[in-house]
């Protein structure tokens, strides 16, 4: 595992190097579709779909992505925020992951996180997983370091660290890091 994430982290390093970030970005952006695997790992479902087609969000695939990153305490879905949507592909783009995201925390209610950061300091009151902008994820066969550094250098949010629960938090707030 560890031959593979210094590949991956060098992959990702040659692909930075070998294209600037504007033609990174333009790329992305002139892409005909965007598309996100998910596994919820408290629900098991999975999702393999196009959200965005043809310079447009898909409306059907948002609904079902809403509903996978649901709140799995209470069943409450919200709206993810569709940009929130954009990092993560940017991110799977840049990785070149060939497995999904398994997702730890999507949506919170409002309930749910008052629950949690009662029981952690680490999670924030006013959470932006409470408002659909933010996620915490892993990808099999990527190693979360290389995850992190991902996020740091597309700088679309906040990047979380929390390797002893092997996870990182993305979310679209204003840049910012933490943990590890």
């Amino acid at each position: 595992m560890k031959q593979n994430s210094r590949r991956n982290f060098l992959k990702l390093g040659m692909l930075a190097a070998a294209l600037p970030l504007p033609a990174v970005a333009k790329a992305w952006q002139s892409a005909p579709e965007r598309r996100l695997r998910f596994h919820n790992l408290h629900t098991g479902e999975h999702l393999d779909l196009a959200y965005w087609v043809q310079g447009a969000y898909v409306p059907e695939s948002l609904a079902e992505i809403n509903h996978l990153l649901r709140d799995f305490r209470n069943d409450e879905v919200a709206v993810i925020e569709p940009g929130l949507l954009d990092l993560l592909n940017r991110v799977d783009v840049a990785l070149g992951a060939s497995q999904p995201f398994q997702v730890i925390s999507g949506y919170r209610s409002p309930a749910t996180n008052h629950l949690l950061a009662e029981r952690s300091s680490g999670v924030a009151k006013h959470s932006l997983h409470m408002e659909g902008k933010a996620i915490d994820i892993r990808i099999p066969g990527i190693a979360l370091a290389d995850l992190r550094k991902t996020g740091l250098a597309l700088r679309g949010g906040g990047v979380g660290y929390y390797p002893a629960s092997d996870f990182v938090h993305l979310d679209v707030g204003r840049v910012r890091t933490w943990g590890g």
